[in-house]
């Protein structure tokens, strides 16, 4: 993503020191890694619990919102446009533009919204005490991932050829493959890493999973591009007849088969509260990382009976949300 002349570029925009820019009212940078369509519910929780707190754009704060979509040129381009507004904080989410945005200042605040591992990504020096300017909320930690393969197995108890989908430019993606992979055994299945940087690669790599037989998919946590792709895989998986697990719920109204992961507008509220201490004067580097509180299971029976998948009562029973 050339992060050097990047970086160069700004001109020492990002180096100003947030008491140097004294104004009527703070300015808050918001980017999140997500497709408009798909991010903006996630935007809505934030900007509602922002103003519960009483920060409401154009009232008692500026606030500036872009969206990454999974696209490298297209973070690196919203980061460069919201640096030069010289925001007071900076709202991000997964680990590309965390980083980003870290590499391009180390004074202007930063509360991101979802990352696997910040500690070994080198964003914070601990969960507890952070350090620098970055803090935030982790969305999973790695023994989430043997937890998706287990929810496939039961939805699917004959699957054995999985496919992963991956971030291959996100580092914590390594370990989230590494934890799914080390369950193999224990379940029973192969796996097949598939790349998500190209619908090319999505729909090579699938269609290598449907024909070993008996395949299914997991689509992991940090994977902006699958978000990007998203309808991409979804018709895929629905053509193939392929079972799929996906971290994120936001899949399964517009027809995937199951998910479990954290309550992403919980997250979100959470990381309006630390927006709002920090303009308050608290700095990020002594707000400790804070782990998900909420995990939800979201099944659609449609896309099961679609499947030819019976779904099990005991999952539907503990389900927190069922589609029919």
């Amino acid at each position: 993503m050339r992060r050097r002349e990047f970086i160069a570029g700004l001109g020492g925009v990002a180096a100003w020191p947030v008491v140097a820019r004294a104004r009527e009212m703070p300015r808050i940078a918001v980017l999140l890694n997500f497709t408009e369509r798909s991010g903006q519910p996630l935007l809505a929780v934030l900007l509602q619990e922002l103003r519960r707190l009483r920060w409401v754009d154009g009232e008692t704060a500026h606030i500036d919102i872009r969206w990454g979509a999974g696209d490298p040129e297209r973070i690196r381009k919203g980061i460069a446009e919201l640096l030069a507004l010289a925001p007071d904080i900076i709202v991000t989410t997964s680990t590309p533009p965390t980083t980003m945005f870290r590499e391009a200042t180390r004074t202007i605040p930063i509360v991101f919204g979802s990352i696997v591992d910040p500690v070994g990504s080198g964003l914070v020096e601990s969960l507890s005490q952070p350090g620098g300017n970055v803090t935030g909320f982790t969305n999973y930690e790695y023994s989430i991932g043997p937890k998706w393969l287990e929810l496939l197995k039961e939805i699917a108890p004959t699957i054995r050829n999985v496919g992963i989908l991956r971030d291959p430019t996100n580092v914590a993606e390594i370990g989230m493959l590494g934890a799914i992979e080390t369950a193999g055994p224990q379940f029973g299945v192969e796996f097949r890493p598939v790349d998500t940087r190209t619908v090319a690669e999505i729909e090579r790599s699938i269609a290598a999973v449907a024909r070993g037989g008996h395949g299914g998919l997991i689509i992991t946590s940090g994977n902006g591009p699958a978000v990007t792709h998203r309808d991409r895989i979804l018709a895929l998986a629905a053509t193939l007849k392929l079972p799929a697990v996906y971290s994120d719920r936001g899949f399964i109204p517009e027809g995937g088969l199951a998910s479990y992961g954290p309550d992403r507008a919980d997250q979100y509220r959470r990381v309006a509260g630390y927006v709002d201490r920090i303009l308050k004067g608290e700095k990020p580097a002594e707000l400790p990382v804070q782990a998900p509180t909420k995990f939800l299971t979201a099944i659609n029976l449609k896309t099961a009976k679609a499947l030819g998948i019976d779904v099990p009562h005991s999952l539907l029973a503990r389900a927190d949300e069922v589609i029919e």
